[in-house]
């Protein structure tokens, strides 16, 4: 490939290395968390976001948790292992990836035949590397599988930022662009800025900008114009947690974009590992939705922008119905209507047993 996107989260030297995401566009800066606190609070705030790259970052906070574990027996260990996991689960509730990682992990520790705490302990460093690596191949393969429905196209538009910095590497709803970009194919990106933390503006913009992929900023209430001038021929997003009907969550105004593609006749694709879908909920009404601070509303940065004191309404993400989606790109093959029936499917032989 003519263009390498930089990897977002890697293990170096010991320690597990971030992007600060909240520093783009501005500074590409790289952190150290060297605690689980600290891996909890880079979830958090944000710094490292996108559902694959927030599962991936759990099951290193895993690590870093126990790295230096006192613990006397495996039972000890394991409580420890648990407590972690538990107060992991509180960074963000929405992506399904960071409980299914930390999920993996645990089970690793459990099926392992020893009761060494070292051992243990290098269980767990291997499975967040596994899962690292893991990500990035499914990445790599959901490229593959998604690039046969862009290749004939001039432009697509996406939303929020599903690129690299939301993986282990290459992206979802941008991987088939890469790949494409990779043989010679620039595919025309219209990226919505994404309000209110502006992920499309400060991240995708900045991805795509770097790797030479031709991109067209707008703000969120442009795509409609954009749409109804032929400007692009699809809208292709991630996920961060998908039904077992079909429903998707994704970064609010998703669900708009999809109400507004199928009003203009466009195909709808979302593209997400197999590791987002969660066969527990049998719709979107039951995907929990994270709110966040009322701030991030109200100020831009550190400038207020509306009355103090104003009632403020945050979802972090909306719920797209089945209806809207037409087809759901994964590193198994591509999955269409009806989802029901084509979800377990074509993802067959993996284990789905909740978030």
């Amino acid at each position: 490939m003519p263009y390498e996107p930089l990897s977002p989260i890697r293990w170096h030297n010991g320690q597990v290395e971030l992007i600060d995401q909240t520093r783009l566009p501005g500074e590409l800066v790289v952190i150290r968390p060297r605690t689980v606190e600290e891996m909890w609070d880079a979830i958090k705030r944000l710094k490292v976001r996108g559902a694959p790259a927030i599962g991936i970052a759990a099951a290193f906070g895993l690590y870093l948790a126990v790295r230096d574990s006192r613990a006397a027996s495996r039972a000890e260990f394991e409580s420890e292992l648990k407590k972690a996991a538990n107060y992991l689960t509180t960074s963000r509730p929405t992506a399904v990836n960071l409980f299914w990682a930390l999920r993996r992990v645990e089970a690793a520790v459990a099926d392992a035949p020893t009761d060494n705490v070292a051992a243990l302990k290098e269980i767990v460093l291997r499975e967040a590397l596994t899962i690292r690596d893991e990500d990035e191949a499914t990445c790599r393969a959901i490229g593959h599988n998604g690039a046969p429905l862009l290749e004939e196209l001039e432009a697509v538009l996406t939303h929020c930022n599903a690129g690299t910095l939301a993986t282990a590497r290459y992206g979802t709803a941008l991987a088939p662009v890469y790949y494409l970009a990779s043989r010679g194919k620039l595919l025309k990106v219209f990226a919505d800025e994404t309000r209110p933390l502006l992920q499309g503006a400060r991240l995708t913009a900045w991805e795509l900008h770097q790797a030479g992929i031709p991109v067209t900023l707008i703000t969120d209430n442009m795509a409609a114009a954009v749409m109804s001038k032929g400007l692009v021929q699809a809208v292709i997003v991630g996920a961060d947690r998908i039904a077992a009907n079909g429903d998707v969550a994704n970064k609010i105004g998703t669900y708009g974009l999809a109400v507004l593609a199928k009003e203009h006749c466009l195909p709808f694709y979302v593209a997400a590992p197999a590791s987002t879908f969660d066969l527990s909920l049998k719709s979107g009404e039951e995907i929990p939705i994270e709110e966040r601070d009322a701030a991030e509303v109200t100020h831009f940065g550190l400038k207020p922008i509306a009355p103090a004191g104003i009632d403020v309404f945050n979802p972090a993400f909306d719920v797209t119905p089945n209806r809207y989606v037409t087809a759901i790109i994964t590193e198994k093959g591509i999955i269409r209507p009806p989802y029901q029936e084509n979800i377990p499917r074509v993802l067959q032989g993996i284990n789905f047993n909740g978030a």
